[in-house]
């Protein structure tokens, strides 16, 4: 999104390209699997089923919105030769206080929340088999071991049949449900319906907005991009990836419309609503439909599971190497640059992948603990703000050399952003269970 002229992308290895940079694509379609996960297909969903195509257009601008910010996280990972928190803890110890406390409390929910969410879906296809926290603690332990004792390049095509899995299902049910072409086109002016204010906001900022975008530019080095000869193939990987997810909601946004707007059928919030939805199905298409779906339920749940094990198990990893870098110690490369094979069986790394899967497996039994859901909400809020806003204030600074400074199309998409963010964060702090 900056206004800089664009470099031709570099083969893999440093080799000039001999075919289209849309051969390398991959660490985008890594993050879109990861950010979009069952609850946001929910929201997506109650939203068409609300209001109908109305919000068509917030769609459109939610996916302007997310390639700007995983742009500027991958722009300043190529054009610095630094990851993100390296960048982070040039603005101060406040931001390294900040993540430190969020990616424990974060990690210790979210990992019930990605084994159960994986769960519902296999619970519902096989009802004879083994119960939701049995089948939580398996996908967990799948997870884990898979992340564990793979690397990038296998991550990565995993994490493209799932996606393809999740793609093909989602689109298909919307071509069954029959969209209504014209209500769609219609659905693209921007109109605001009472109390449709909330909705809207969250398709602009929710679906695929997460933590994993700033694991975005962690997976471009991954994957051997690390100067900015590679920015055209970001670039073009990036955009690919949110034209995807923007496919999503418009998908989803119209089974939501067709299939229950027209009846006034009412979905349970959060992850269950798929398993309504699929009830839904099987009533209308009959049972292979349903069955389909669910596989689909299953993809984007999954993906969302091991795109957080390995991109956020990154994230701490270099964290930690970070904190030992400023206390002196040595072995830790400062500039941060091709460190992720390293880091990938790193004991931070590793550490971190059993913190997201064993402590969290006490939380399938119990109710969440009433202080850890206000933690959990309040700083999960905040991230995308704080995301947005650091990305801003980075890329406007002498950290990022010139050429690579926001333009003026930048600085507009992030400071948006930012605003957006913080009107969602101050909602979602609003309806915590005070």
């Amino acid at each position: 999104m900056a206004e800089t002229s664009e470099t031709t992308g570099a083969g893999e290895l440093g080799s000039p390209p001999r075919k289209s940079s849309w051969r390398y694509i991959g660490p985008g379609i890594v993050v879109a699997a990861t950010g979009v996960g069952a609850g946001d297909l929910v929201a997506t969903l109650i939203a068409g089923s609300k209001f109908g195509y109305t919000l068509m257009w917030a769609a459109v601008i939610g996916c302007l919105v997310k390639i700007s910010l995983a742009e500027a996280v991958g722009r300043w990972h190529l054009a610095t030769g630094r990851t993100l928190f390296d960048g982070w803890r040039t603005l101060g110890g406040w931001t390294t206080g900040y993540f430190a406390v969020y990616v424990v409390v974060w990690g210790f929910v979210y990992g019930a929340t990605a084994m159960s969410s994986s769960a519902l879906p296999i619970v519902a296809l096989f009802p004879d088999g083994p119960g939701l926290k049995t089948w939580a603690i398996i996908t967990g332990l799948i997870g884990l071991v898979f992340v564990w004792f793979n690397q990038y390049a296998v991550f990565e095509k995993v994490m493209t049949v799932l996606i393809g899995v999740m793609f093909v299902v989602v689109v298909y049910v919307a071509i069954r449900v029959v969209p209504d072409i014209g209500a769609s086109f219609a659905g693209l002016l921007p109109v605001l319906p009472d109390g449709s204010l909330i909705y809207t906001l969250g398709l602009i900022g929710g679906v695929g907005g997460t933590i994993t975008m700033a694991a975005y530019g962690y997976w471009v080095n991954a994957k051997g991009w690390s100067d900015t000869s590679w920015m055209k193939v970001m670039r073009i990987d990036n955009r690919v990836a949110y034209i995807t997810t923007g496919i999503f909601v418009v998908a989803m946004l119209i089974v939501g419309a067709e299939l229950l707007h027209s009846s006034s059928i009412a979905l349970t919030q959060g992850d269950r609503g798929l398993i309504d939805l699929g009830k839904v199905l099987e009533d209308r298409f009959g049972a292979g439909t349903a069955k389909l779906f669910l596989v689909g339920f299953f993809a984007a749940s999954f993906s969302s599971l091991i795109g957080v094990w390995h991109g956020v198990s990154l994230m701490f990893a270099d964290f930690v190497d970070r904190i030992r870098a400023a206390r002196g110690d040595t072995g830790v490369d400062e500039a941060g640059s091709g460190t992720v094979g390293r880091q990938e069986r790193s004991v931070p790394f590793r550490a971190y992948l059993l913190w997201l899967t064993f402590p969290p497996m006490t939380l399938l039994w119990l109710d969440e603990p009433f202080g850890l859901v206000i933690g959990y909400g309040v700083l999960g809020a905040f991230f995308m703000p704080f995301l947005a806003l650091t990305l801003l204030w980075l890329l406007n600074s002498s950290r990022t050399p010139r050429e690579w400074r926001n333009g003026w199309l930048s600085n507009g998409m992030l400071g948006s952003a930012g605003l957006l963010f913080i009107v969602l964060c101050v909602q979602q702090v609003r309806e915590l269970p005070w």
